[in-house]
């Protein structure tokens, strides 16, 4: 500190005074003393008419990038929903109709937007230098879960998922193949979970590569992910809560275009598949936008 005071009271009778043993510089035009890693930052005088020291900050001017970084435990929260282009009047042997009912249509898939939720725990990303630390190749191993919850309409029945059985409404036919149906009950809660294992590759774009929490950041590219678990989960006075895990014809292999933008420590992130979420008949097109918890 001693060495820090005198060198601050040279700076009036000097312009720039350099010690190589201790690495210092004053720079009086900037307001600013450098002290090996150190920059401290002196704004007028005081009472005493001695400087003030506004802030002391590291130097990254000179300091070496690795090409190769990696961030650990990325946490993602946002919403779920999708864009459904299904053609209800052809949708096939899927979709089952309650006789002396309305037949299934695009309301009985219509999400509550508040409550239906997007949440991805990432292991890791890496961050590959491509061009100068400004352009990077981003990657990563993470988990997607996705929770589904289903408008509810006042006394009406709601639909239900089957991996197979018998099909209601239909004399006790059998059936091998998965299908929804409008069942005889009006759930309180209805929704639908399907999560994912995924990874996605990006390109990163910086403004600013010494800073992680200044500049701006753009990343983007595309994710593949496998579904290695799809649940119906719904809960009435009638049955109590009902957990139906199983293979509901969804598709297991989920294709989609993703994005980050970084506002200084703001990071935001979304995703979108041009691929329905079901094999057959419906054609539901999942996306997802919400905040991430990353250090880059």
């Amino acid at each position: 500190m001693a060495i820090i005071c005198f060198t601050a009271s040279a700076q009036d009778q000097k312009d720039t005074i350099i010690n190589p043993s201790k690495d210092t510089t004053i720079n009086p035009a900037k307001d600013t003393i450098r002290v090996g890693g150190m920059i401290i930052v002196k704004e007028g005088q005081n009472k005493n008419g001695k400087d003030k020291v506004v802030k002391v900050e590291k130097d990254h001017s000179n300091h070496k990038l690795r090409n190769l970084s990696t961030n650990w435990g990325i946490l993602d929260i946002g919403l779920a929903n999708y864009n459904d282009q299904t053609n209800y009047s052809n949708a096939g042997s899927y979709l089952v109709n309650r006789p002396g009912s309305p037949v299934l249509g695009k309301n009985d898939f219509t999400l509550r937007t508040e409550k239906s939720i997007n949440v991805n725990i990432w292991f890791f990303m890496q961050r590959l230098n491509l061009i100068n630390h400004y352009v990077n190749l981003k990657y990563g191993l993470g988990l997607e879960f996705n929770k589904y919850y289903y408008k509810i309409y006042d006394n009406i029945p709601t639909i239900s998922y089957r991996e197979g059985g018998i099909i209601p409404y239909s004399g006790g036919v059998q059936t091998t193949s998965p299908f929804i149906f409008r069942d005889s009950i009006a759930y309180s809660k209805n929704k639908l979970k399907a999560d994912y294992l995924t990874v996605p590759l990006m390109l990163n774009f910086v403004s600013n590569p010494h800073s992680n929490k200044k500049g701006v950041s753009l990343s983007v590219g595309i994710s593949g992910s496998y579904l290695y678990s799809q649940k119906n989960k719904q809960t009435s006075d009638a049955k109590g809560t009902l957990k139906n895990r199983g293979d509901y014809d969804m598709e297991r292999f989920k294709f989609a275009y993703i994005a980050e933008l970084g506002l200084g420590p703001i990071r935001l992130y979304g995703s979108y598949s041009p691929h329905s979420m079901y094999e057959r008949d419906l054609n539901i097109k999942p996306y997802t936008v919400g905040f991430r918890f990353s250090n880059w």
